[in-house]
């Protein structure tokens, strides 16, 4: 079987993730979207919430599996058999940055592949942090996030 693990921190799930989630599930028998656990950031939304978001939006996609991991993901991958780390890519940046993370895991765990997916052309500009922004200023981001789950994501955001 070969597994692959999505990560990032979702917070929240954007359209993007989406797509990138649906897209890597239709290369691999098995997708993890593993949502990082990341002491440095200060999230919006919790772990257990971002979990949840994922679970409803991808409950669809019968061979994606939803956790969340802290420490290096290079452990977190060889605990799941993944084979692939999937990345979304939006633009050159996200390449330059990407790369070098690729560059370090492979030295750490040379058996799992990093695989790029191009973002949807109609995602290119869309972030989390956008999402955040707009919502924040109480901006309509329907078009941005899964409706399923637009009404939490708006009442956290435009309640900060």
């Amino acid at each position: 079987m070969k597994v692959a693990i999505c990560p990032g921190s979702f917070d929240p799930v954007t359209l993007g993730h989406l797509d990138i989630i649906e897209r890597a599930s239709g290369l691999f028998d098995k997708v993890v979207v593993a949502v990082l656990c990341n002491m440095d950031k200060k999230p919006s939304f919790s772990v257990e919430e971002r979990i949840s978001f994922l679970k409803e939006t991808t409950a669809h996609l019968h061979n994606v599996e939803i956790d969340s991991f802290d420490g290096l993901l290079m452990d977190f991958a060889r605990e799941k058999s993944a084979v692939a780390v999937v990345k979304g890519l939006r633009a050159v940046s996200d390449f330059e940055y990407e790369f070098q993370m690729s560059m370090i895991n492979k030295k750490l765990c040379p058996e799992v592949e990093t695989v790029y997916l191009n973002t949807s052309q109609e995602y290119m500009y869309l972030s989390s942090s956008v999402v955040k922004q707009i919502a924040s200023f109480g901006g309509d981001i329907r078009n941005f996030v899964p409706e399923a789950i637009h009404s939490k994501i708006v009442d956290r955001l435009t309640n900060m």
